[in-house]
């Protein structure tokens, strides 16, 4: 009997055994999966968290995200490029962060304010900036405040351009009232009697065809300049000799270099090929050595040379021996209607184009323009092309 009982014994044992070895299978088993879930819901939210990086980083308005505390909790790469900041501040406030007193405001009103619309600001530089921000309080369902989020988009490049625009439509106004009102005048003239004094009659038209051609000329560089802006006009480059381009110039060019009494002289070397439009680069030459006869000095000499700078690019100088350039506008000669001394270059007729022109000739042959002056030894404007190879 005892030992029919050891053996149910041993049965039991061996059975509840059993079991807890299957119990102990299964929960390491139910351990391992739930290490894997854990693992897979760690890498999804990682993964999630990084197109999420992504998504915000692509965005080209800066996005910043505050917490009930007003402390950041999210911000993206365009904020923080916009504020000088990185993403160590992520956790702070957003006066540490963007240290502009205005932006901080607004966050605060959130809090009694649903959202703010279109707000337009002014940061200081450097460089200054105007940013557009939209604001939004974030709310539970309850309504109750859980933070706020700050949309800023950079004006700065738009308000630049609408202040160019403005100056450009003031400047081409002004520059065509003056030979209108001149026109106008003469023509009032003539019909207020003038007609009838031979004299006066040839005086008055020689006003009306002068001026009625400085519009022509006003109207041609304009409608040239926007076709370069746009791209519209079509470079066709060939290898062009640059000496032979330039002597061309200096012959259509000689009687207002003569009127001055300014030497020419071509230093180009003979056998230098440009890859150039003929055309584009005889109007480049043609500005160039018009504004040189023009503001250099009476009697004095214009130079235009050239050397190779590599073996694929060139570069053409005109030099002339006038009162120079001031240094504070070296950096604006370049620009629409910008004149040095504004009442000489009225008094000699020009449009304030012809400089932006060469620019942007220049630039669709894919080269640059430069110019070095110090008061007193002249102007030298430099612009590059590329080399003619052979065979093209």
């Amino acid at each position: 009997m005892t030992a029919f009982f050891a053996i149910l014994a041993a049965i039991g044992f061996a059975a509840w055994w059993s079991t807890a070895r299957k119990r102990k299978a299964e929960a390491q088993h139910m351990a391992a999966e739930a290490a894997k879930l854990s693992a897979l819901h760690a890498e999804a939210i990682d993964h999630h968290q990084h197109r999420l990086e992504t998504l915000l980083d692509s965005m080209i308005e800066g996005l910043v995200v505050l917490d009930v505390n007003g402390r950041i909790t999210l911000a993206n790469r365009a904020a923080e490029t916009l504020f000088g900041f990185s993403r160590q501040m992520i956790g702070g406030t957003l006066l540490e962060a963007v240290r502009h007193h205005e932006v901080a405001a607004l966050a605060a009103r959130l809090g009694s304010e649903t959202a703010i619309l279109d707000h337009e600001l002014r940061i200081e530089g450097p460089p200054p900036r105007v940013l557009q921000v939209n604001a939004v309080a974030l709310r539970d369902g309850a309504g109750i405040g859980g933070g706020a989020m700050l949309v800023f988009h950079d004006l700065t490049r738009l308000r630049e351009l609408e202040g160019a625009r403005q100056e450009f439509v003031a400047n081409v106004s002004h520059e065509l009232r003056t030979p209108l009102s001149l026109i106008k005048g003469a023509a009032e003239t003539l019909l207020d009697g003038a007609k009838n004094d031979p004299g006066a009659v040839e005086r008055l038209l020689q006003i009306i065809d002068r001026h009625a051609d400085r519009l022509t000329l006003l109207i041609d560089d304009l409608l040239l300049l926007a076709k370069l802006d746009s791209g519209r006009i079509v470079i066709h480059p060939e290898p062009s000799a640059l000496r032979s381009a330039t002597q061309e110039v200096f012959g259509d060019l000689s009687k207002r270099a003569a009127a001055r009494n300014v030497r020419l002289e071509n230093a180009v070397p003979s056998g230098l090929m440009a890859q150039a439009d003929p055309d584009r680069l005889r109007q480049v030459l043609s500005n160039l050595v018009d504004n040189g006869i023009k503001y250099g000095k009476a009697g004095g000499l214009l130079t235009v040379s050239a050397r190779l700078l590599s073996e694929s690019v060139i570069e053409v100088g005109v030099k002339d021996d006038g009162p120079g350039i001031p240094q504070d506008a070296l950096a604006r000669v370049f620009e629409r209607f910008y004149r040095v001394d504004k009442a000489r270059s009225r008094e000699q007729g020009g449009t304030g184009l012809g400089l932006a022109i060469v620019k942007h000739a220049v630039q669709a042959h894919g080269g640059e323009v430069r110019v070095e002056s110090e008061p007193g030894q002249g102007a030298a404007f430099y612009f590059t092309l590329p080399v003619a190879k052979p065979g093209q």
